[in-house]
Parts: C-alpha cells; structure tokens; sequence
C-alpha cells in the first residue's frame, strides 16, 4: 500500500524520511506486530520478543560494517547531544592530557563546549575563520600521541560538510560523531575506538542513539559514573538498563534489513547517495553562480547540499513554490540561513531528480 506520497519529498534535516517499504511495515505495527499479536507501542521491553530485536539488530549493523568482535554495540537514550557528555565522562575525566577536537561546524562546536566540562580540551583544526566552508588538509593537522583521544564530527549537518578520509594516527583513540551519514557508505569501523550516531537521519526515528565502543574503552574508562552515563552497564543490561525506546529501535531494525535485503549493503548505498549528491551539485555548478553552494566542492557531503540564491526575495519566491509543490524541508538551518537538501538513505534518486528539475525551471524564470 502506498502512503502519503508527500514522504518521497520529505527533504528534512531531520528527522529525515524514512523508506515507504519500512513505513508501511511500521504501520502494520501500530495495530498488531505479527509474531506478537499485540502493538508496537505496547510490548514490554522485557519480551523474549524485543530481546531477539536487539540481537538481530546488532547483528544486522556487525554485518553491514563488518565490525570487529571487540565492538559493543548500544542503543541509548538522549540523543547524540548526550554522548558530547557521555564520551569525555568516559574517557577524559582524570587525565591531564588534553583530547584533541576538529572544530568543523554548528555541531562540532557544540561538542567542544560540552567536552570542556571534563577536563582539558585541545581545538586542533577550526574553520571559523573561513565561515565553516571547508574542512583542513592533512598538511594543517597536527595530533599528539599524548591526547586521550581524537573526536570529530564526519558529516556537518548545517553547513554540507564531510570527511571522505579518517583522521589521527592509529595509536590514539578515535571518537566520531556519525549522525548524519552513519550506514549511508562504507565505514572504516576498525579504525575507531567509539562511533556515536542518533537514527533520525539514515537510520530511523528519533529517540535512540547507536554506540559502537571497543572494549578498551569500556575497561580502561570512568569507574564512578552513575549507571545510566555508564557504558560497562549499559553493555550488561544488554541497552536494557531502563525502559529503552523499543518502537525506535524497532524501526531502526527494519531499516537495517531494509539495507541488507533491498540495498545490498553499505557498499551500494554509498553509490546511490553519491548519484543524488551529484544530481543537485551538477545543478549548482552550472548555474553561473545563481545557487550558490555554502561548502568548498573538495569538501561538500553527500547528504546535505547546502546553498544560497541571489537575494532573500528569490529565496522566499524558492521556498513558497517549492511547499506548493509538495517538497518540505527545505529551509537551510537557522545558524546559517539558506536553503538545504537532505538526501539522506530513504530519499529516492527518482525524488531528488524532481527536486532537481524544479530547480532548473526556478532558475530559468528567476533569473533575471
């Protein structure tokens, strides 16, 4: 059955959309899951049922990453804002070593401050003077074998900015937050020692965080914090210390089968999102300067394309005529203005190839 078909248009930030083949899976779930007879919303998250839920899930995402056996893998609560505490609680309180942070964007900013908390911080690499456009070279990065750790954020949200190479030197812990690209291409998991990424952007809804944390970690971390900001407990109450959102993880499920079954893979993912970046770039890039792209091309991301137009009043123009045609979720974030696509997993080449069309029509009857 088809549902809203205002959802393949769904061009959002995030929460992002999610696949129709999930979405109608997710509504039969609302009335009764079918090996259970009973609602989503309403299974205890002390089944049987739910506990074959988080094995399938973890299995799913060990599989679509080929992650090493060292790896625990989590489903948290708070979102990713949450692990920009958890994670220096965990591995920053008591050294007397800085760990080194990549000041790359809007959330990467919001990271360090939170790390600063902790104990001593280190801002290797920032790109305010450049207006967060572009992210640094190899050349202008230097990394101390002392540091704790290393964090940086793979994909800037707000201003269209990704890694496409790991940072560091193997012998100092990697952290990365990969809340908006995580599974959407191949990952070097092995490379890291904690990868944190909330679901509402490739992954599922909100209200649940994946943790991927290498034992090391777990062992050598805080001993003292309370049991909910603790990964040993959470790893032993099997992400079921409290009530854990079970319908989030439960979407969070299918996507993952979804990716397996439908996709093929991380691998095949990657090159879809890649024809749907290139789409809407090839649009900004040959358009004598009237979209405007925010990132430098060497650095744009694959999942958000971040743009300008010529003046606020073509911009209204833009944002009205794309909401009568039924895209949504278009406005760039507050902390930059402008105009954003999110392409994220679930939005079809066949959508942004709407959203891209439109754009040359708006073009050609605006520009002047």
């Amino acid at each position: 059955m088809s549902l809203n078909p205002k959802n393949a248009l769904n061009f959002s930030g995030g929460p992002g959309a999610l696949p129709e083949v999930v979405l109608n899976q997710v509504q039969q779930s609302i009335i009764n899951v079918p090996e259970v007879g009973l609602s989503i919303l309403g299974i205890s998250h002390r089944s049987a049922w739910f506990e074959a839920v988080v094995r399938e899930t973890e299995d799913n995402i060990r599989k679509l990453l080929n992650l090493p056996d060292d790896f625990h893998i989590l489903f948290l609560q708070g979102g990713a804002t949450q692990q920009f505490s958890q994670v220096p609680m965990t591995m920053l309180r008591g050294k007397k070593h800085a760990a080194e942070y990549l000041d790359t964007g809007y959330w990467s900013r919001k990271v360090v401050t939170e790390a600063m908390r902790e104990g001593p911080v280190k801002v290797v690499w920032s790109g305010e003077s450049d207006g967060y456009r572009r992210l640094p070279t190899e050349e202008e990065l230097t990394f101390s074998p002392d540091a704790p750790y290393i964090h940086y954020v793979s994909n800037e949200t707000v201003e269209g900015l990704q890694f496409n190479r790991v940072l560091g030197h193997d012998h100092v812990p990697r952290v990365c937050d990969m809340s908006s690209d995580f599974l959407s291409k191949p990952c070097e998991a092995d490379k890291f020692s904690l990868i944190y990424a909330h679901a509402q952007k490739n992954i599922g809804p909100a209200g649940v965080t994946i943790v991927l944390i290498r034992d090391s970690v777990v062992q050598n971390g805080t001993k003292d914090l309370p049991a909910f900001l603790d990964y040993r407990r959470q790893i032993e109450a099997h992400s079921n210390l409290n009530t854990p959102p079970v319908f989030a993880i439960y979407v969070v499920l299918l996507v993952t089968r979804w990716l397996l079954n439908d996709i093929g893979g991380v691998e095949k993912m990657g090159e879809i999102n890649r024809v749907k970046a290139d789409l809407l770039f090839s649009i900004l890039d040959n358009s004598d300067d009237f979209y405007h792209s925010w990132a430098a091309p060497e650095h744009r991301s694959d999942m958000n394309v971040a743009f300008t137009l010529p003046t606020k009043e073509i911009e209204a123009a833009f944002f009205e005529e794309t909401r009568a045609a039924d895209f949504s979720g278009l406005e760039g974030h507050r902390a930059i203005g402008g105009v954003r696509a999110s392409i994220y997993n679930a939005l079809s080449v066949s959508s942004v190839e709407k959203l891209a069309g439109f754009m040359q029509d708006f073009q050609r009857r605006h520009r002047k």
